[in-house]
């Protein structure tokens, strides 16, 4: 009986180390708008997100919660998102966010090992949220072209505005 649980436990534990995949998160899910993350960079590192209300996202700023244990320092960070449709990247956008003498969030200089939490608001800078599915990938990289946190959002909208 012993070698069977000893059998099984590892077998579970190979599992684990062997999974290269997080699995996909649910952001909101409201009447005709859905939005699930995955985190894509890497398999030892996940974050969380959340809204406060899915149709909050249609507005133009809206509150969130994100949270992860930084695996890189971030005395740099750099954000590049891809709106992608049909498997086709039809739109990117990129911009610094710490830079030296630049910073534009808090956690700007914090270091690998660090619990990065952040609470509150967020604008877009979009007037509505495309209509269909598709997915946006971000990621953030660092000075070293380390990637920090990495995940695509499926995004499915199906409000008539």
């Amino acid at each position: 009986m012993k070698t069977a649980n000893v059998l099984v436990l590892t077998l579970v534990l190979l599992y684990i180390d062997v999974s290269t995949e997080w699995p996909t998160h649910t952001v909101c899910k409201e009447d005709n708008l859905e939005i699930y993350y995955k985190s894509c960079a890497d398999p030892k590192q996940d974050f969380a997100f959340t809204v406060d209300r899915c149709s909050d996202i249609t507005t133009h700023t809206f509150n969130i919660r994100a949270a992860m244990v930084l695996r890189h320092n971030i005395k740099e960070l750099y954000l590049k998102v891809n709106l992608i449709i049909n498997g086709k990247t039809v739109l990117t956008y990129s911009d610094p966010l710490c830079e030296p003498g630049h910073s534009k969030l808090i956690f700007c200089g914090m270091k690998k090992g660090e619990h990065l939490y952040y609470e509150g608001p967020i604008t877009l800078g979009i007037e509505e949220i495309p209509q269909g599915d598709y997915t946006i990938s971000a990621v953030l990289t660092n000075e070293d072209h380390a990637t920090v946190a990495c995940a695509d959002f499926t995004v499915k909208n199906y409000l008539d505005y």
